[in-house]
């Protein structure tokens, strides 16, 4: 009999096989006319598409965070794949960008198969949604590195923009107006902070009803983060700018499309939060300042226009479902080393 040494050291070779052949099966529903060669070849590969006459490729790389920690403990495995492909659909977007192709990266200390499967079927659901086929990926079992149970999750997009349509942030000026578009929940960013305030200060369980609202813990903060793409591909045109609101809150990923000269004035009353952030605010006892740089507060997307392109900008959201607010505008900048963003408190 021959031993298993690498099975013996936690590697197991016939389950990866397995999670392999199911991952595949996946991969295979998201191929479209674009895709190219063989799934689970050493590369995947993506035409760019026909009509364009400077086609300029848009990549990101991105994760989901401590969200993964929440899925593990209320054992729901099948939305955080689909958070990983919106999240970073939205970041190319904001680019202008029309996604592709898209590849997974799953760690993991054992590998359970049926977990990722469920994994790699969220990323599957988010990759047909948006017309992108899964190229690729690559799931590592390093039990040396992950305790049991655990796992990680990234993702890397590629997407395709005509290089005179790219998004810069170059074509913002004064007087043009903030139009928010609304968030979800959390999406996948602050849940170090939340999940302190909910599992350790609240002393709450996944199943536990969440404060103020008519949903579990794990219903609340495993919401699928919203995608904009449906609300903003049809009118990129009229939008001179875009920032996805994730880490850094409001202020930390609008001031990244303000230019020099500028600063953007956010009316901090236009909106409403969502109940959740005001009971992670009041339990936590988080300051608003704190609050403002962890999480969205209600706001996943900003688009930046001029004032007579709003009506169409929010028509367009609002058939897509995404509620939307003018939160803002744009200035000119009272110094020159002064914040790109303020808050208007009314």
């Amino acid at each position: 009999m021959t031993t298993d040494h690498y099975g013996a050291a936690g590697v197991h070779l016939d389950v990866a096989e397995e999670a392999k052949r199911r991952i595949g099966e996946l991969a295979r529903g998201t191929r479209t006319a674009l895709a190219l060669g063989n799934i689970g070849a050493f590369g995947g590969m993506i035409r760019v598409p026909p009509g364009f006459s400077h086609p300029v490729l848009v990549a990101s790389t991105d994760g989901v965070g401590t969200k993964l920690l929440v899925a593990i403990l209320a054992g729901v495995h099948a939305t955080v794949g689909e958070d990983l492909v919106n999240h970073c659909v939205n970041d190319i977007l904001v680019h202008g960008a029309r996604p592709l192709a898209f590849l997974d990266y799953i760690a993991t200390g054992t590998l359970d198969p049926e977990v990722v499967t469920d994994v790699v079927a969220g990323v599957a659901r988010g990759c047909r949604a948006h017309e992108m086929t899964l190229v690729g990926g690559e799931t590592a079992q390093l039990p040396d590195l992950y305790q049991a149970g655990h796992y990680d999750l990234a993702g890397t997009i590629i997407g395709v923009v005509e290089e005179d349509q790219a998004l810069h942030g170059d074509r913002v000026r004064a007087g043009d107006v903030l139009l928010g578009l609304a968030s979800n929940g959390l999406h996948t960013n602050g849940y170090t902070l939340a999940r302190r305030i909910v599992f350790d200060e609240m002393q709450l369980t996944a199943d536990s009803p969440f404060p103020e609202s008519q949903e579990t813990v794990a219903q609340i903060l495993l919401r699928v983060h919203q995608s904009y793409a449906a609300a903003l591909t049809p009118v990129l045109d009229q939008v001179h700018a875009l920032a996805h609101i994730t880490g850094g809150g409001i202020a930390g990923n609008l001031s990244r499309v303000i230019p020099a000269g500028c600063e953007a004035v956010v009316d901090a009353s236009a909106w409403p939060w969502p109940p959740e952030f005001r009971v992670l605010m009041r339990a936590g006892r988080v300051s608003l300042s704190e609050m403002r740089r962890v999480f969205n507060l209600g706001i996943g997307m900003i688009a930046v226009m001029a004032r007579g392109e709003v009506e169409l900008v929010s028509r367009a959201a609002e058939r897509a479902g995404v509620p939307a607010y003018v939160i803002g505008e744009v200035e000119s900048a009272r110094s020159p080393d002064g914040p790109k963003v303020r808050f208007a408190e009314r």
